[in-house]
Parts: structure tokens; sequence; C-alpha cells
């Protein structure tokens, strides 16, 4: 589709880690391992989450929160110059909400291919939704990820969260 992905920026990181924090608080509480931030347009943090999926609603993720707090607390121009940092490259159902309430662009500590890799390097079953990059749900948002740096921290919790004994 000829949709790029830009690199994370060293502005990037203190987030992203706070993204990971979150998913290492998520997988420590018994939930799968996602964390996100909006952070407006100042660079404050104006909205934090992680994933809530154990009790059984699989759409509690924290960017689709991101998306329904933003729509109820921001102008359409503060949403617009937001940016929305995850632990992990949105899923479709999550991109197409970012796309819906006019978010700003989306930074990502790893990306799907990354997860996807991972997983059926695991032998883990996919998931009931095609894991798509976000430019192939929402081609006009501008993206920043993978951060290298982030992949063995963020690849860990996932194989803990399947009980995977990971060396890599």
């Amino acid at each position: 589709m000829g949709y790029q992905t830009e690199p994370v920026t060293d502005a990037d990181l203190p987030y992203l880690r706070r993204c990971v924090d979150l998913a290492r608080e998520a997988l420590d509480d018994g939930d799968e391992p996602f964390g996100s931030l909006l952070v407006d347009a100042s660079g404050a943090v104006v909205f934090e989450d992680r994933n809530r999926v154990k009790d059984g609603d699989q759409t509690r993720h924290p960017e689709l929160e991101i998306a329904r707090w933003a729509a109820a607390h921001l102008t359409p121009e503060e949403r617009a110059g937001a940016t929305a940092y995850t632990s992990g490259e949105h899923c479709a159902m999550c991109s197409a909400a970012h796309a819906w309430v006019g978010l700003g662009p989306i930074v990502y500590a790893t990306s799907t291919a990354q997860l996807t890799a991972w997983l059926q390097g695991w032998g883990v079953a996919p998931g009931p939704v095609t894991p798509l990059p976000v430019g192939d749900v929402a081609p006009r948002t501008p993206t920043r990820g993978p951060a290298p740096e982030l992949a063995d921290e963020v690849r860990g919790l996932h194989a803990r969260l399947h009980g995977v004994h990971d060396p890599a």
C-alpha cells in the first residue's frame, strides 16, 4: 500500500518506557501486557491505561480507551495535536477508533509484525482478528515505530503471558 512508518525519536522513548511499565503492570495483574498513553501537544500525559481484558471483555484495550476518553474530553483540534504512545502497535479495532476520533500520530514500542512473528514462533494460535498494521486500517494516521531498544523487554512480557521459555 506504500504506507511508511517513521523511526522512533529520542523524545519518544520516555513515553514508550512508561507504556512498557503499564504493560508489565497489566501482566502482573493477570492481564495481557499492553499499556498506552495520550500526550497532548505540549508534551503532557493527559490519559494513560493498560489492558483490562481478563474479565472477559476483549475490547478493553488501552488504545480504545484513549480514543473514547479523547472523544469525550478533547476538542477536535486538541485530538489532532495529541500523540498516542503504546507498548504494541494498535490492533485493527483500536486503529479504527483512533482514526474515527481524529487523533494525531501513533508511536509504538513493538509492531504488529513483531508480535505476530513471536506468537507464531511460540506456537500460539492466532486471535480472532487479522493482525494488521495501523497503515492498513488508518492510512492517514502517521506512525513511528518500532523502538528496537524496547523489543526484548516487550517480547519477554509476551513470553511470560504465554508461559514460554524464550531465551531470545
